[in-house]
């Protein structure tokens, strides 16, 4: 997997760029408790570029659950482990210490070494060395953060996983992917007709989407290994809604070719389209469950737009959301435990979650236009658009709704989020 990242990045870099730039991260709360952990600045040689202690550093207080401290006032910066000095540390309230440095090898490779201390204990938790290209130095810190992360909250990190989403700049669309921390964005495709619904296969090497490129919607499937994309859905009328199975073999999609919006499965290949819906009403919005049984769904079958589950295979659905007259958008945590999706709520479009047992309702966000809601792989944030100011942006949200993020970018709006999935 980590040979495919590098060749994605690859591919990536290769593309036409649009010179997008980076989104921008505002950070709003914390959770209850946050774990005071001090970044020293790497030692490092000539070749060394990106400082990748601050790159953990905002790695770690993006998720709000780190209190990353201030250390320019230690007099001792220790980059291995009999330069450490506990007690100065523990004097600062850390309660963890990350060390590294960046060494130049023969060839213009890097050897990059970290070390994860727990300062009360006074001993260490994580340990590693990379050896990698210049250009995976950012790539190198992200992983550094994903493992820092795990060890001291006990769940994988996400700072390694990428995001897609959609930009219109100058009245172009383009579908765009970058790291989860909005750097190191690539454009994937472009188009002067509107481009929406990007999703992420479960693999993380292609991306479907809808392109109205020939003036009507039509699903594409596009790897971003070679580039290649194929036509998965061009039938009469509209093809909308890709969702992927969690194989990765299928796609469940939303047709009119027949009437009405329904929903169907249909290969990643086009072949072996079948129908799962046979209603009167709108249905649509198709989304897997991870164990691939299900399917959640929205329909106005009950007389208002609603979330339904029915079998992977069709049949009946039951309606599963309640609370209030529109809620639309399902999308489901990766262990199957929460339902996230917009509700209307006060006259503003919110984004809710639902505990699958309970069906108890919490509205996280405090925005008011929210649309497209996407779980990290950890299931801790959930990231969305949103409109600031008139324009379109994306926005984050912890599970819980104490950690908030806004990720705006100066050139243009930015819609349809999708997070990707877990990079091994």
């Amino acid at each position: 997997m980590n040979k495919l990242r590098l060749l994605l990045s690859f591919f990536l870099l290769a593309l036409p760029l649009a010179g997008k730039a980076a989104l921008t991260i505002e950070i709003v709360g914390g959770a209850a408790q946050q774990i005071p952990i001090a970044v020293v600045p790497f030692a490092k040689t000539p070749g060394a570029q990106d400082d990748i202690a601050t790159v953990v550093g905002a790695d770690l207080r993006r998720s709000g659950l780190f209190r990353v401290l201030e250390t320019r006032g230690v007099v001792n910066q220790p980059h291995d482990l009999p330069e450490v000095k506990y007690p100065e540390w523990a004097a600062i309230q850390a309660q963890a210490l990350t060390i590294g440095s960046v060494e130049t090898l023969p060839g213009g490779r890097l050897k990059v070494s970290f070390r994860l201390l727990d300062v009360l204990k006074q001993n260490q938790l994580a340990g590693l060395e990379f050896n990698i290209a210049a250009s995976q130095q950012r790539a190198t810190a992200h992983k550094i953060a994903d493992i820092i992360y795990e060890k001291l909250t006990g769940e994988p990190g996400v700072f390694s996983t990428r995001i897609a989403y959609i930009t219109k700049t100058a009245g172009r669309y383009a579908l765009q992917v970058a790291d989860a921390d909005g750097f190191n964005p690539q454009t994937v495709m472009s188009s002067n007709e509107p481009v929406i619904s990007p999703r992420w296969s479960p693999d993380g090497t292609k991306l479907a989407y809808v392109s109205y490129e020939k003036k009507k919607p039509i699903v594409f499937v596009q790897s971003l290994v070679t580039g290649q994309r194929n036509v998965v859905a061009n039938f009469k009328g509209n093809n909308s809604a890709p969702a992927w199975s969690p194989d990765g073999n299928r796609l469940a999609i939303v047709l009119t070719h027949s009437a009405n919006s329904q929903v169907y499965v249909i290969n990643a290949d086009g072949t072996g389209l079948k129908q799962l819906t046979y209603t009167t009403s709108i249905d649509t919005e198709p989304v897997w469950t991870p164990d691939g049984s299900a399917i959640y769904f929205t329909s106005n079958r009950g007389g208002g737009p609603q979330i339904y589950r029915m079998a992977s295979t069709g049949g009946d659905a039951k309606r599963v959301t309640f609370d209030g007259n529109y809620n639309v958008s399902p999308r489901i945590s990766p262990d199957g435990k929460t339902l996230a999706y917009i509700k209307q709520d006060n006259g503003k479009f919110r984004v809710a979650v639902q505990d699958v047992a309970s069906g108890q309702v919490q509205v996280l966000s405090d925005t008011a236009q929210d649309e497209s809601p996407s779980f990290a792989p950890n299931g801790r944030m959930i990231l969305y658009a949103t409109s600031i100011s008139g324009r379109g942006a994306l926005a984050a949200v912890s599970a819980d709704g104490r950690v908030k993020q806004r990720l705006s970018e100066t050139g243009g709006d930015v819609r349809e989020p999708a997070w990707g999935p877990a990079a091994n």
